[in-house]
């Protein structure tokens, strides 16, 4: 029987039709019909990936962190069907600006890019033309181009400011504030990290935003955990507050939120895809990576904290043991006061009992196996700086051996 005549088979006869359509192979969009895969294939392995224990942090290049098994749920559940993409980000909108604290919210692909679309929904507001503009020759479309940032609050990040067209003025003082700002003056951003550098904190910034009825803007990019600053800097009253997604909420990497006033995030998402013609079109986000970033921060907020700080500090307490069985090796643990807040070790030894630079030791767990990948450069030559919060369970045993033998090997 030809397929033809089995689906008019199948057609006329409800009955069986179940049956008849279990005959016919199932088919893609394209009419083709889909492979059945006979095993499941590791791309890893097939591409030749090299995998590794980190023990260094929660760096972009590093692929950040690990998604959860909600988040795997979320991005695998929502894969499988079609959903208007506006319709998602409304959703999920409304939920992440309530587990927040804020009057709005939206994902989007990754800190950076929160800060330009926020940027951008500053300038343009939810006109169409200067929407269009962005981010060429803002004055002559009558767009506010400068925004106010303290000297000490450069570190590379301001650049996905200034993609919308706009002008950094540096200041140091709050008087510098006051000479600063004129009509131009669109608003006023802070970065979280460099708080104790600068010279205005929080409140005086938003004082003086305030004052010149300006926006002020902040950067917490990866300064979660505490969980508290998800809706800390909201409640204090900043415009918009722009977070990683892919650090220690383990959500998508290539995820991120922008949370704050309505009218802001309205007029950044007009900024975004799928808008065309817009500065943010290239700044897509997927239903998958929204849908995963919803799960990851609901995850997140629910989360015993203080359990989990305990299971770092347990980790510690393993490798600490270990590698100070080496005669000649010191250990000691700080806590970044904000961004990374998490416990950081640092490894030293005595080079003239171990013969042993930071980055030879850092070369050989690269290259060992399994490989660690730790904290192996900076300008002290005789120790090495680790993280134990991306670890898997048991993973501190592994690296607290394997820098006991590395130094040992390099031992006098």
């Amino acid at each position: 029987m030809k397929r033809r005549e089995i689906i008019k088979w199948a057609a006329i006869t409800p009955a069986t039709g179940a049956i008849a359509a279990s005959l016919i192979p199932f088919q893609s969009v394209f009419g083709a019909p889909y492979a059945q895969p006979s095993l499941k294939r590791d791309l890893i392995k097939e591409l030749g990936l090299r995998t590794f224990i980190n023990a260094a942090g929660t760096y972009t290049s590093m692929t950040a962190s690990l998604m959860n098994e909600e988040v795997i749920a979320a991005i695998n559940d929502s894969s499988r069907e079609f959903i208007m993409l506006n319709e998602v980000q409304d959703k999920v909108g409304e939920k992440i600006a309530e587990l927040v604290r804020s009057e709005a919210a939206m994902v989007t692909s990754g800190a950076s890019s929160a800060l330009t679309l926020g940027m951008a929904g500053i300038l343009t507001g939810t006109d169409e033309e200067r929407i269009k503009r962005l981010p060429h020759r803002l004055e002559e479309a009558g767009i506010k181009s400068e925004v106010i940032i303290q000297k000490e609050h450069y570190d590379g990040y301001q650049h996905a400011l200034e993609i919308t067209g706009i002008t950094l003025v540096p200041v140091e003082t709050a008087a510098d504030v006051e000479k600063a700002v004129n009509e131009k003056t669109a608003s006023m951003h802070f970065l979280n990290w460099k708080t104790l550098e600068g010279k205005i904190k929080h409140e005086e910034w938003l004082q003086l935003a305030k004052t010149h009825k300006l926006p002020a803007t902040i950067d917490i990019a990866a300064d979660v955990p505490p969980v508290s600053n998800l809706w800390k800097f909201n409640d204090m009253g900043f415009s918009f507050v722009a977070l990683s997604g892919g650090k220690a909420i383990c959500g998508p990497q290539s995820a991120g939120v922008l949370m704050g006033k309505k009218d802001i995030i309205a007029a950044a998402r007009l900024n975004h895809s799928p808008n065309g013609g817009t500065i943010g079109r290239g700044m897509k986000v997927n239903k998958e990576e929204m849908l995963g970033m919803y799960a990851a921060l609901d995850s997140y907020v629910k989360r015993d904290h203080e359990k989990e700080w305990k299971m770092w500090e347990d980790r510690v307490a393993v490798i600490t043991k270990t590698v100070k069985k080496t005669d000649g090796v010191e250990v000691s643990v700080t806590v970044p006061p904000i961004s990374n807040h998490t416990p950081k070790m640092n490894i030293k030894w005595d080079n003239s009992k171990i013969k042993i630079s930071r980055s030879q030791l850092g070369d050989k767990l690269r290259n060992g196996n399994p490989s660690i990948e730790v904290i192996a450069w900076g300008e002290d030559e005789n120790s090495i700086d680790l993280t134990v919060f991306m670890l898997k369970p048991g993973q501190e045993n592994i690296v607290g051996k394997r820098i006991f033998e590395e130094l040992s090997k390099a031992s006098s």
